[in-house]
C-alpha cells in the first residue's frame, strides 16, 4: 500500500506531503488544468518513468519525489530486493531526482539503485491506468495469470508445472545420451585403446605421492642407513650402552634392599634408561633394514613415474584423474555397446513425460474454458451500468505451436473487446475511447480485484465523457474495488468523489510572475464545498450544496 508521497519542486508543486490510508477510496478532485495529473506524473517519477529536465520547476535546481509503500512480508519485492542484494525494511520506499541537465538518480531505501529497478519494483506495488497510458491489464503476457487467479487453477497449473518440468528433465537426459553417444561414436579407437593403455598402467589415485615419497627415500637410503649404522656403533661400542646399563641395574637391584631406599630412585632411573635404550637400539636396526639401497627397485619407481606423468599429459588431466578418466571412458564405451537400447528407453521416457504434460495441459486448457466463460458473464454484468452494454468482453484462449508450449500450457489467453454489435473482439488495447477503455479496465479490475501483486490502483479520469447514473456505477464499483486494494482516482465526477472514503483538492495559485500547485486533504464541510462546486461550476449555489449534501448523505 502506499503509505505516503512527498514532492520537492516537481512542475508546479514547491512541496508536497501526502499520506494515505491502507485500504479505501481516495478522490483527488480540482478545476481544469489546476495539475490533477501532475500527481500521478510524479508518482510514476518514483516508480521508474522517464523523466527530463522539463519536469523541474522553474528556478529549482533540481526536483525530487519519494514514494513509501508498506509492504507485506510475502510480496514479490522482498524477492526482487534479495536478488539485488538490497536490504529489507518495515518500509520500502523509492525515491528519485532530476537534475536541470536531464540527469537523474534513484535509490531504494536510500540505497543507490537503477531507474530500471525503480521500475520492476514499480510494476509489483501499482498500477496505474490512465487516458494515455496503461498498466498492468494491458500488457497480455498478464491476461493468463489474471484467468488462471480468477478461475482458481492454483492445483492444474502446479500440475502443470511439474509434468514440464518432468518433460524437460526427460528430453534433456535423452539429448545428453544421444551427444554422448555420437562423441563415442566419433572417438571409439582413441577411447578403446586409451582404456586398455590406462588399464595396463592401473592408476591410483595416490600413485604420484607415494612414489614420489619411496623414491625420495631410497635416494637417501645410502646416507641415512650409514648414519644410523654409526648411531648403532656407538651404542655397541665397547660393551655396549644396553649391555653397560643391563649391569648397572642387576647391581644396584641386587643392593637396593640392603640400602633401606637410599638407590630406590637410582634403580627407577635405569629402569627406564635401560627400557628406552634397549627400544632406541631395536628401532634403528630396524631402520637399518628399511634402509638397505636397493637400485633395481629405484629404476621401477622412476620409470612407473614417468609413466603416470606422460598418460597424465597426454590426457590433459592429472595423476590422481587418470583413475576417473578411465572409469569414464569405460562408461562412454558401454553406453556404445549398450547405444541403441539405452537410447531407446531415454526415447521412450522422454515420451511417455511428454505425454503427461500434454495430459495435465489439456485438463488445465478445460478449466481455462470454463473460467474465462464466468469471466465473460461477470464481466458482462458490470458493462452495462457503466454505459458499455453494447460492447462485448471476450476472454480468447488458442492453442499454441509445440515451439512455445512452457510451464505455463499449451494455449495463449487474450482479453478482447468487440465496441460494437456485430464488430468483431480485438485486443482490449485497441479501444480508441480512452474513458471506454479505462471503464473496460475498471470493470476487469472489480472483478480480478484479488488477481496481481500490485496493492495500489490508480486510475486517472476513469470517468471521462460520463455523468449521472453512470457516473454513479463507475464510483459504486470504485468503491467495491477499495474493499480489497487501495485506490485512488483522479475524478470530475461529482458522484464518484461523494463515495471516496478521503478527498483531496488539487488547487492551483497564480500570480504574475508564477505559479504553483497545492493539495489539500478535505474536511466534511470541505468535500461538501468541492462537491457542490463540480455539481454547479464557478458559482457555488445554495442548490449545489444542498444537493452536494445528499450525495454524501447517500454514501453513508
Amino acid at each position: 500500500m502506499l503509505v505516503s508521497l512527498s514532492i520537492r519542486d516537481f512542475v508546479l508543486i514547491e512541496k508536497l506531503d501526502l499520506t494515505f490510508a491502507d485500504r479505501g477510496l481516495g478522490a483527488l478532485t480540482g478545476e481544469t488544468g489546476a495539475g490533477k495529473s501532475i500527481l500521478i506524473d510524479a508518482l510514476g517519477l518514483a516508480l521508474g518513468a522517464r523523466a527530463d529536465s522539463g519536469a523541474i520547476r522553474r528556478g529549482a535546481a533540481q526536483a525530487s519525489v519519494a514514494a513509501a509503500f508498506d509492504v507485506p512480508k510475502d510480496h514479490a519485492v522482498h524477492a526482487i530486493l534479495a536478488e539485488q542484494g538490497l536490504d529489507a525494511e518495515d518500509v520500502l520506499t523509492l525515491r528519485r531526482t532530476v537534475g536541470a541537465d536531464g540527469r537523474g538518480r534513484a535509490f531504494v531505501n536510500d540505497q543507490p539503485a537503477s531507474v530500471a529497478l525503480l521500475r520492476r519494483l514499480g510494476e509489483t506495488l501499482v498500477e496505474i491506468q490512465g487516458q494515455m497510458e496503461q498498466h498492468g491489464l494491458l500488457d497480455v503476457a498478464t491476461h493468463r495469470i489474471s484467468l488462471d487467479a480468477f478461475a482458481g487453477l492454483e492445483k492444474q497449473a502446479e500440475a502443470v508445472r511439474a509434468a514440464w518440468r518432468d518433460w524437460q528433465a526427460a528430453e534433456q537426459a535423452r539429448a545428453e545420451a544421444e551427444a554422448a553417444a555420437v562423441a563415442a561414436r566419433r572417438d571409439e579407437d582413441f577411447l578403446r585403446h586409451a582404456v586398455k593403455e590406462l588399464e595396463t598402467l592401473a592408476p591410483k589415485a595416490d600413485d604420484e605421492e607415494t612414489l614420489a615419497s619411496e623414491r625420495q627415500l631410497m635416494r637417501a637410503g645410502s646416507a641415512l642407513g650409514e648414519a644410523v649404522a654409526q648411531a648403532l656403533g656407538e651404542l655397541e661400542q665397547g660393551r655396549g650402552a644396553v649391555a653397560a646399563l643391563r649391569a648397572a641395574h642387576r647391581l644396584v637391584e641386587r643392593n637396593a634392599d640392603k640400602a633401606g631406599g637410599r638407590l630406590d630412585v637410582s634403580l627407577a632411573a635405569l629402569d627406564r634408561a635401560l627400557s628406552e635404550a634397549t627400544e632406541a637400539q631395536a628401532q634403528l636396526e630396524t631402520a637399518r633394514d628399511s634402509l638397505e639401497f636397493d637400485p633395481v627397485r629405484l629404476e621401477k619407481i622412476e620409470e612407473r613415474l614417468f609413466a603416470l606423468r606422460a598418460a597424465a599429459r597426454k590426457h590433459n588431466v592429472s595423476v590422481a584423474e587418470l583413475a576417473p578418466l578411465a572409469e569414464k571412458m569405460r562408461v562412454q564405451l558401454a553406453a556404445l555397446d549398450d547405444g541403441e537400447a539405452g537410447l531407446k528407453k531415454l526415447a521412450a521416457a522422454a515420451d511417455t513425460a511428454r505425454a503427461a504434460y500434454v495430459k495435465a495441459a489439456e485438463v488445465q486448457a478445460a478449466a481455462r474454458r470454463k473460467g474465462a466463460a464466468r469471466l465473460d458473464k461477470a464481466v458482462a454484468a458490470e458493462l452495462g451500468p457503466l454505459k458499455l452494454e453494447k460492447a462485448k468482453f471476450v476472454t480468447e484462449i488458442a492453442a499454441l505451436p509445440e515451439a512455445d508450449w512452457s510451464a505455463a500450457g499449451i494455449d495463449r489467453v487474450q482479453f478482447t473487446v468487440a465496441t460494437n454489435p456485430g464488430a468483431p473482439p480485438a485486443p482490449i488495447a485497441r479501444i480508441a475511447s480512452g474513458g471506454e477503455l479505462s471503464r473496460f479496465l475498471l470493470a476487469l479490475k472489480v472483478r480480478l480485484a484479488k488477481v496481481g501483486d500490485a496493492s495500489t490502483i490508480v486510475f486517472d479520469e476513469v470517468d471521462s465523457g460520463i455523468g449521472g447514473a453512470t457516473a454513479a456505477a463507475v464510483g459504486e464499483r470504485l468503491k467495491r474495488l477499495a474493499k480489497d486494494v487501495q485506490v485512488l482516482v483522479v475524478t470530475h465526477s461529482p458522484q464518484v468523489a461523494a463515495v471516496a472514503d478521503r478527498h483531496w483538492l488539487i488547487r492551483k495559485t497564480t500570480t504574475r510572475s508564477s505559479a504553483s500547485t497545492e493539495v489539500l486533504a478535505l474536511d466534511a464541510k470541505g468535500r461538501r464545498e468541492e462537491i457542490a462546486r463540480m455539481l454547479s461550476g464557478a458559482e457555488v449555489t445554495a442548490e449545489a450544496r444542498a444537493a452536494a449534501a445528499r450525495l454524501l448523505a447517500a454514501t453513508q
